[in-house]
């Protein structure tokens, strides 16, 4: 009987790995036990010796059983700190590796853009003392140059006083116009330092400024034939219109308007040609004697009628020789 109660028990021990089946052994052994006091009252010694044995041995095996689940449980909560620790430190670490990354870009940024800022300046100043090579200063400040600014200042109040009939004061500034045309030329050729590039284009156009003037106030007088004013003013108007093409296309790049109107920059030199200067001497010539027609009586006269298409056909012929003839201005752009 005792050997058939172990060997049920340790079967049921055999099925049941845990500690829920453990304890339903425990209650089976129990109810086996009572069982066997029941029919057999003399083995009650020898049962109840075996069941307390059984019983320690198991609530000994449950106890180690939790102290090694205790166990594991602590190991497994030290590595979760220590996990969570190595985590938070990798963190921080990689935080503080981004930071130190984003100062080390900015500051490479910050010296490549201020590198660059120095290559633009140091560009801009190279490229400004090219510029300075190619374009040739002069002093424009000379006595032409001023003699010439001198007449086209007078020429509207000569104007002027034409319309008011006053001849004789508009015969001697026209006097006074012509002392000042002469001198600038003479001076320019015979003093040092009083030639200028700006002045090739200052004198021509201080004559066409004050001849325009004379022949639009004359002609409203009735003086002068419309159709000849309207000839040499479209035709000075185009020489003009030339000079500011020829002056544009003679500057160096960057064209701009500061540097275009910028009169020390000499860029091109006009040379008129020899026909171009005898309508010029007409024309002073028919002004002057129209003007002084009404003070000494000969309006009208046949003599300033000869002048008259004289004048005309020279106008025509000095145009046509700009325009075939190709030395009428120079460009004094260097080459680098």
């Amino acid at each position: 009987m005792r050997f058939r109660t172990f060997s049920f028990v340790k079967q049921i021990q055999t099925l049941s790995g845990n500690r829920n089946y453990q304890y339903s052994t425990l209650t089976i052994q129990n109810n086996f036990v009572r069982r066997q006091i029941r029919n057999s009252p003399l083995k009650l010694t020898s049962l109840v010796c075996v069941y307390s044995s059984d019983n320690k041995k198991h609530l000994l095996d449950i106890d180690k059983q939790r102290e090694v689940l205790k166990d594991v449980l602590e190991q497994r909560k030290i590595q979760i700190k220590d996990t969570e620790q190595r985590l938070r430190k990798k963190g921080v670490e990689i935080v503080r590796d981004l930071r130190q990354q984003k100062d080390i870009t900015g500051q490479r940024f910050k010296e490549k853009r201020e590198h660059l800022v120095k290559d633009i300046l140091e560009t801009k100043a190279k490229v400004r003392e090219k510029i300075e090579e190619v374009v040739e200063k002069e002093n424009v400040f000379t006595v032409p140059n001023i003699l010439c600014m001198t007449r086209i200042a007078m020429s509207p109040y000569l104007g002027y006083v034409i319309l008011q009939d006053n001849y004789n004061l508009a015969l001697g500034l026209l006097v006074f116009a012509g002392v000042t045309d002469v001198l600038d030329g003479w001076i320019a050729r015979n003093w040092e330092g009083q030639s200028s590039k700006m002045g090739s284009f200052l004198d021509p156009m201080a004559d066409k400024i004050l001849i325009a003037t004379l022949f639009i106030s004359l002609t409203w007088q009735g003086l002068i034939p419309l159709p000849l004013t309207l000839l040499i003013v479209a035709r000075d108007t185009a020489l003009v219109a030339a000079g500011f093409v020829i002056r544009y296309i003679s500057l160096p790049p960057p064209k701009t308007l500061s540097r275009y109107f910028d009169v020390t920059h000499a860029t091109a030199q006009l040379a008129p040609t020899f026909i171009s200067k005898m309508n010029t001497a007409l024309q002073l010539v028919l002004v002057g004697t129209t003007l002084a027609s009404p003070v000494f009586g000969y309006v009208d006269h046949p003599a300033l009628q000869a002048l008259f298409g004289l004048t005309a056909a020279s106008t025509i012929i000095s145009a046509i020789s700009y325009l075939i003839s190709k030395d009428t201005y120079k460009v004094l752009n260097k080459k680098l």
